[in-house]
């Protein structure tokens, strides 16, 4: 089987150099994979309706004949719920959602992403397997508000201990233990 195409989608102010969604799109690439890592307009001043309107030819644009894989950071968890609270979309095999913000985070520049649909019915018709990945300590999102955000979508949770917001200030540049979840579904994620 060929390894999977996978599209990343990156939250506020984006995937800087050294994140660890760069470098599993180049880890996935450089070993048979596709990977598309997006780049969504305005990343600083971020607007839901055209980054799904950007997502829909992200989509559109995956091959059919390879295993989809979707792996969302932070606000990009909340732009593939969005997605998936949507008719006809398009469907996956697989998404990842790591470290959403909380639901009710302060950030003006992300309004427009709440309040986020919170659909158990889209998510399946969006893709076969749906799973949060959520760091202890992350200072967006308390594991009391994550665990509620994985009930609500009733989809399965896994917690890294000691992850932070799972971004490069947390210590995740390379992030091994994705590669494997994209690779071969291995769950639960574990750190660096």
């Amino acid at each position: 089987m060929s390894l999977p195409h996978v599209l990343l989608l990156h939250g506020y102010t984006g995937s800087g150099p050294g994140h660890w969604q760069r470098w599993l799109a180049q880890t996935v690439s450089e070993h048979g994979g596709l990977a598309d890592l997006p780049h969504f307009s305005s990343p600083e001043a971020p607007d839901r309706d055209t980054w799904l309107a950007e997502l829909d030819t992200h989509l559109e644009a995956l091959p059919k004949d390879r295993e989809r894989v979707v792996v969302a950071h932070s606000l990009g968890c909340y732009l593939w719920l969005h997605h998936a609270a949507r008719e006809n979309i398009a469907h996956v095999d697989r998404v990842l959602l790591v470290a959403p913000p909380e639901l009710d985070h302060p950030e003006p520049a992300i309004k427009s992403f709440f309040p986020a649909p919170l659909d158990p019915a889209g998510l399946r018709r969006a893709a076969t397997e749906t799973r949060l990945v959520a760091g202890e300590g992350d200072p967006h999102c308390s594991m009391q508000a994550a665990k509620q955000l994985a009930e609500a979508l009733r989809i399965e949770i896994d917690v890294v201990p000691g992850a932070g917001h799972i971004n490069i200030d947390a210590g995740y540049g390379e992030w091994p233990a994705v590669l494997k979840w994209v690779r071969s579904k291995t769950v639960p994620l574990s750190p660096r």
